[in-house]
């Protein structure tokens, strides 16, 4: 189906984006990602693609173009930082956040390679907070600049087979709908795995203090053992999963418990609630590795969009 459109991916992380893109038999030619663990974990994961570990500062369209020759498609995920609600301290002026935040300039890097590259379709993955008040108008007006007009897609990964909440905008030259599929829960999504320390990837226990465990065995299906305070809510961090339900958005730095056996799920758990295959894996300590699968764009969710993306390709538009 993919036809071999050449992808693309900057802010790649570990690769979760263009796994989707791949499962679909797209070509990765290049991704660009300045964290080192991450960038390792791409490459072996993506043996075929030119992996930089590179600022994106430091890229330019030119450079990659050298590489990879043109560019079908351009994909991508600009760091949330600076646009999240979760994030206490992000700036209360939302254009501050896009024009003046460090991180979020990122996303400016998003569409200046949209410009430099010309993809025939691009795709930028972020929090919804990124189009909140006039950054919508800001951001449509930024790749019009560069020669495109913007749709500012809204979809649900757990309409995707994601077994774990996530609301996240996909800005993109063409409007994306893919098919909704059914819902997948955590008990589906843990199904079938070994112990932990019996050798499968990333699937190793995460030690807790005595007193943690402790409390940890008195959770009940939904409730946190920790909370912290975002801009403007307040979030739970350690959440024992309810086995017949989603788990909450997973992030890199929030934990969860397993349903039954009251410990602290292990890297591939958490990959599994995001869609990971288990042949996708993780490099670096182990919080890096955390950070790579909450970070990500879940790879069921992604294929769903790669899928409508081919389609638009194979139409000649």
């Amino acid at each position: 189906m993919g036809g071999k459109y050449r992808v693309v991916d900057v802010f790649a992380g570990a690769g979760g984006f263009s796994r989707g893109f791949a499962d679909i038999g797209m070509d990765i030619a290049a991704a660009v990602e300045v964290d080192w663990n991450a960038a390792r974990s791409f490459s072996a994961n993506f043996p075929g693609a030119v992996v930089l570990p590179r600022d994106i500062g430091e890229v330019d369209g030119d450079y990659i173009r050298r590489i990879t020759g043109h560019v079908d498609v351009l994909i991508g995920g600009p760091p949330c930082e600076a646009f999240t609600p979760t994030n206490p301290n992000r700036m209360l002026d939302p254009l501050d956040r896009l024009y003046l935040d460090p991180l979020g300039q990122l996303t400016l890097h998003f569409v200046r390679l949209v410009g430099e590259l010309k993809p025939r379709v691009f795709v930028m993955e972020n929090v919804v907070d990124v189009v909140a008040g006039p950054l919508k108008e800001a951001l449509a007006h930024e790749f019009a600049r560069v020669g495109y007009t913007a749709h500012f897609n809204v979809l649900y990964a757990e309409d995707y087979g994601v077994a774990s909440a996530r609301k996240r905008v996909f800005v993109s030259n063409m409007v994306l709908r893919p098919p909704k599929t059914r819902r997948v829960t955590v008990g589906e999504a843990l199904e079938g795995l070994p112990p932990p320390d019996t050798g499968f990837p990333n699937h190793e226990h995460v030690p807790v203090s005595p007193r943690k465990a402790r409390k940890i065995a008195m959770l009940r299906c939904g409730e946190a053992l920790v909370k912290f305070r975002g801009a403007r809510e307040t979030y739970g961090n350690y959440i024992k999963l309810c086995p017949d339900d989603i788990a909450p958005t997973v992030m890199g730095s929030r934990r969860f418990i397993h349903p039954f056996e009251g410990r602290p799920l292990t890297v591939r758990e958490q990959a599994r609630l995001m869609g990971f295959p288990d042949s996708h894996v993780f490099h670096g300590p182990k919080d890096s590795q955390f950070n790579q699968v909450g970070e990500a764009v879940p790879p069921p969710l992604a294929r769903a969009i790669a899928t409508k993306v081919a389609r638009r390709l194979a139409d000649g538009d």
